[in-house]
């Protein structure tokens, strides 16, 4: 079922697209809109259970598996249980599968209504918790109105689907830059939805609007029961363009942002909190507490934060414009002094994960036109669990 919710607040709201002016890691335009209206503070719900701790950490020292190369602009990453994965192409809306042990990779699907441009096309992927059962396939894609979510039904052979995708979320507004687009099942067993501001800086304040916010959704694509505001999807709000989500050993959610011009960030996501876009970049706490500050901030050049993921106790974080992976330190709540590896080495680096066994999946971004192309580009790098 098409989530009500999002379609009318997003369709009903102004889509401004930036032309020419970048990508994510770019300075962009001053919004066009006025201010939304004050949002009282919303109740909070209890937070998902934990997770089991995958293993790790990997070993970036070791000499990187290549899983596929010549993949055309990858995005989305998701594993399936049994350890390979369906990866998305951002252009030509192709849907791949890679063995768990690296080797020649197919098309499962070529996803319908995905129109490319700027930063949008098909994004994200998840896969359903359930998948070995159910076979749900979840891509979060720019098409011709908006940013939306579906779901399909793949073969056992991963070499197709059956009938056509299930729309579950739309009219989260689209722009040339910022559409967010990372999409994830957290250990509570609901969708998380890392969205973008669209180019239109007061959306991520309007509780009312699906833009820069973190949106947490049941599978069915509905509000999801004890969300902050009840009937919304909201879940998190004042982002400016989330492409970042992963969870801890506590089960506590991360997630990446991308800065205007000063910094990028690293944020502990509470229910209901607001982050401060476009009031604050960076640190910026009010004397009530209005805004929840970052753990991790950097320069914007050294950056530009997309995929992020955890295991055991380092966040690792994926930087386009910076061209490296960060290994964040984590204890808690509490991160300790962020270490570059790979600069440079690899180019722009958009997507990790962590597979079932440990190890640690990298795309790189290199042929998405801002990247200087290698030989083999784009690439899948695994590096294995220490």
């Amino acid at each position: 079922m098409t989530q009500r919710v999002g379609t009318s607040l997003g369709l009903a709201l102004i889509m401004v697209l930036a032309a020419g002016c970048g990508e994510d890691e770019s300075p962009e335009a001053a919004a066009t809109t006025g201010p939304p209206p004050a949002a009282s503070a919303p109740p909070q719900p209890s937070a998902p259970s934990a997770s089991p701790r995958p293993a790790g950490p990997p070993d970036l020292g070791a000499q990187p598996q290549q899983m596929a190369t010549d993949v055309e602009v990858p995005w989305g990453l998701t594993f399936l249980p049994d350890g390979s994965a369906f990866v998305a192409e951002r252009e030509t809306a192709r849907v791949r599968h890679v063995p768990a042990n690296g080797g020649e990779t197919h098309e499962v699907y070529e996803v319908p209504g995905v129109e490319p441009g700027g930063e949008g096309g098909l994004l994200g992927l998840a896969v359903s918790p359930d998948f070995a059962t159910d076979r749900w396939l979840y891509a979060y894609f720019t098409a011709a109105d908006d940013n939306r979510i579906v779901r399909v039904k793949v073969r056992a052979d991963n070499r197709g689907v059956d009938g056509d995708p299930e729309e579950i979320f739309t009219g989260i507004a689209k722009a040339n830059i910022h559409n967010g687009g990372r999409i994830a099942f957290g250990p509570d067993g609901l969708l998380y939805v890392g969205t973008g501001d669209a180019n239109v800086k007061p959306r991520s304040q309007d509780p009312r609007s699906p833009n820069g916010k973190i949106l947490r959704l049941t599978p069915e694509g509905d509000a999801a029961p004890g969300n902050p505001t009840e009937g919304s999807p909201v879940f998190s709000l004042g982002h400016r363009n989330v492409q970042g989500l992963a969870w801890d050993a506590d089960g506590k959610l991360w997630a990446t942002e991308f800065g205007q011009n000063r910094l990028d960030e690293v944020n502990q996501i509470e229910p209901g909190r607001n982050y401060g876009w476009p009031d604050v970049e960076g640190e910026g706490d009010t004397a009530d507490g209005k805004y929840t500050n970052p753990k991790v901030t950097w320069g914007t050049s050294e950056s530009s934060p997309s995929g992020m993921a955890i295991a055991g106790d380092t966040i690792y974080v994926a930087a386009l414009r910076g061209e490296r992976l960060w290994a964040i330190p984590l204890d808690g709540q509490n991160t300790g002094e962020p270490k570059a590896e790979f600069s440079g080495e690899y180019g722009r680096i958009r997507t990790v994960e962590i597979a079932p066994d440990g190890a640690l999946w990298m795309t790189t971004s290199n042929t998405d036109g801002r990247g200087d192309v290698r030989d083999g580009d784009d690439r899948i790098l695994r590096f294995p669990a220490g």
